[in-house]
C-alpha cells in the first residue's frame, strides 16, 4: 500500500465502517516513509548540498502524495523555525493535514532544518513534474473558431461609491465597474483552482491569466478587499496584509461591498497568489536609485560578511547579485551598480556549473570600504541656486573638516 492515497479518516470512523486494517496500513505507510526520508536526507548530503535526484527514490517508493504530507507536516510543526524558506513555509500551508494534532508529531522527520528545506525543494520539483506527466494532453482543434479567446476588460476602475455615482450621473460606470470587479474575482478563484495540482500551485501562469484580461489595477483592487478582510487569518502573511492596506478600498455607507470577496479559495493559496502577482509587478517597474543603492548596500554587506575566499579557485571573494534587480536592470542600471561599489578589482561575471551572476573581487582588495555615492552634478547645483533665488537665504553653518571628508 506504499503508493496508495493517505487514509483520510480519524480511528472512530475506520472503526465504525470497517476499515481499520487500512486505516493502521496507512499511518505505518506514513512512519515508513518518514524514516526512508530522515534516512534519505543523511545518506545523501554531501556537506553542501544534494544531487538533483535525492528525492526520486523516496517518491517512486512511497508516492508524491504521502512524501509531500510528511515533509509538510515537518515543516507546520516548526512553524517558528526560520531556517525553512518563506516559499517552502507557503507550501507546506496548502496541504492538508488528516491526522489529528496528536498524532502529527509521529511524522515529523528528524533531520536538520537546513538540511530539510533544500530536500523539500528538491522534492516539490519532483512532484510538480509527475504531476505534469500524469495530466492528460489535450490536443488543439485545427479548426480556428474552436478555440476559445478571452478578451481583455478594459472597464476602468470605479473609485467612488454608488452614492457618489448617482449624484453624478456616473451611476452606469460604478455597475460596469462592480462587474468587472466580481469577473476578475471569478477569474483569480477559477486561475488558482486549475494552477493547483494538489502539490504546487503554478502561480506565474495563474498571476499572468489574470492580468492579461483585467490588468494589474483591478487585480490588486480585487485582491486587497478580500485581504483587508483576513486580518486573524494567520495563513496570510504580515506582508500581505499590510500591502493591502496601502490600497485605498471604496465603502458603501460606511460598508465593505462583499460581492467581489474571494471565499472559494484557501487562504494559503491565495497568500502565495497575492505575494507572486506583487512580485511579477514589481520586475516590471524600472529601477530607481534607491534600488541600486540597495542592492549595492546588499552586496557589499555580503562581501564584508565573508571570512575568507569563497569562489570556486579561493582567489576571489564572490556574491550573488540578486536574480530580480538583474531582471529589472537595464546597462545603465548595472554600470551605476559597479559605479557604486568601491573596488578596483569588481567584475560581474557567471560561474560554471552556477545559476546566476556573481560579483567577484580580488581575495587582496579591502572589503572594508564604503559605497562611492554620487555627488550632485554642478548642472543640478545651478539649478538648484536658480529656483531659489527669490527665496530668503538660510544661514549656512561651517563644515568640520571630517565632515568635508
Amino acid at each position: 500500500m506504499d503508493k496508495d492515497t493517505i487514509y483520510k479518516y480519524p480511528a472512530a470512523y475506520a472503526r465504525e465502517h470497517g476499515e481499520l486494517p487500512q486505516y493502521h496500513e496507512s499511518r505505518k505507510a506514513l512512519a515508513d516513509c518518514k524514516a526512508a526520508v530522515d534516512k534519505a536526507i543523511s545518506s545523501k548530503w554531501n556537506g553542501w548540498d544534494f544531487s538533483q535526484d535525492a528525492a526520486k527514490d523516496i517518491l517512486e517508493q512511497f508516492g508524491a502524495e504521502r512524501v509531500a504530507y510528511v515533509l509538510a507536516n515537518t515543516v507546520q510543526h516548526r512553524q517558528t523555525d526560520r531556517r525553512f524558506s518563506q516559499q517552502n513555509r507557503d507550501w507546506a500551508k496548502t496541504i492538508p493535514m488528516y491526522l489529528p494534532k496528536e498524532q502529527r508529531p509521529d511524522c515529523v522527520l528528524e533531520s536538520h532544518s537546513a538540511k530539510i528545506d533544500p530536500f523539500i525543494d528538491l522534492a516539490r520539483k519532483d512532484i510538480a513534474e509527475l504531476a505534469q506527466k500524469k495530466t492528460p494532453i489535450r490536443r488543439k482543434h485545427s479548426v480556428k473558431h474552436n478555440r476559445v479567446v478571452t478578451a481583455s476588460d478594459k472597464t476602468p476602475l470605479y473609485k467612488n461609491s454608488f452614492e457618489y455615482a448617482y449624484q453624478h450621473g456616473e451611476a452606469e460606470q460604478s455597475i460596469a465597474s462592480k462587474r468587472s470587479n466580481i469577473a476578475c474575482r471569478d477569474a483569480i478563484e477559477k486561475a488558482i483552482a486549475s494552477r493547483y495540482n494538489g502539490y504546487s500551485l503554478d502561480t506565474e501562469a495563474a498571476v499572468k491569466e489574470v492580468v492579461q484580461r483585467f490588468g494589474y489595477e483591478r487585480l490588486f483592487y480585487v485582491l486587497a478587499n478580500t485581504v483587508q478582510t483576513m486580518d486573524w487569518d494567520q495563513r496570510v502573511s504580515q506582508n500581505n496584509k499590510a500591502w493591502a492596506q496601502t490600497i485605498p478600498i471604496v465603502f458603501e455607507k460606511g460598508e465593505r461591498d462583499t460581492s467581489y470577496l474571494i471565499t472559494r479559495t484557501h487562504p494559503g493559496l491565495l497568500d502565495m497568489f497575492v505575494r507572486d502577482a506583487r512580485h511579477e509587478h514589481l520586475l516590471k517597474q524600472p529601477l530607481k536609485a534607491a534600488d541600486i543603492k540597495a542592492e549595492a548596500a546588499h552586496i557589499l554587506e555580503r562581501f564584508q560578511a565573508a571570512r575568507e575566499p569563497n569562489s570556486p579557485s579561493g582567489t576571489h571573494y564572490m556574491v550573488q547579485v540578486s536574480p530580480d534587480f538583474l531582471t529589472r536592470a537595464k546597462t545603465k542600471d548595472t554600470d551605476r551598480l559597479m559605479a557604486i561599489l568601491p573596488f578596483q578589482s569588481l567584475a560581474l561575471s557567471t560561474l560554471e556549473d552556477r545559476k546566476g551572476i556573481y560579483a567577484l573581487i580580488s581575495k587582496d582588495e579591502n572589503r572594508f570600504q564604503k559605497l562611492v555615492l554620487r555627488k550632485p552634478s554642478v548642472r543640478k547645483k545651478l539649478q538648484e541656486k536658480s529656483d531659489g533665488l527669490s527665496a530668503p537665504k538660510s544661514p549656512v553653518k561651517n563644515k568640520s573638516k571630517g565632515q568635508e571628508r
